[in-house]
């Protein structure tokens, strides 16, 4: 069994990332700047990241 790992790195922070093998479409945070990106990609250990805009909840204040 493989126990390779994935590299890319955050689009906003530019952070260097190392994560398990994840397929497109997963979710992730980052673990500098704490946003939320989500695989675009994953091709030769690479994987391209990008970020999700999170809706924040209007508490009407």
């Amino acid at each position: 069994m493989s126990t390779a790992t994935l590299t890319g790195s955050c689009p906003e922070c530019e952070t260097d990332l190392t994560v398990p093998p994840v397929v497109r479409g997963e979710t992730l945070s980052c673990p500098e700047c704490m946003l939320t990106l989500r695989v675009e990609d994953v091709q030769e250990g690479q994987v391209v990241l990008e970020m999700i805009e999170v809706q924040l909840r209007d508490w009407g204040q």
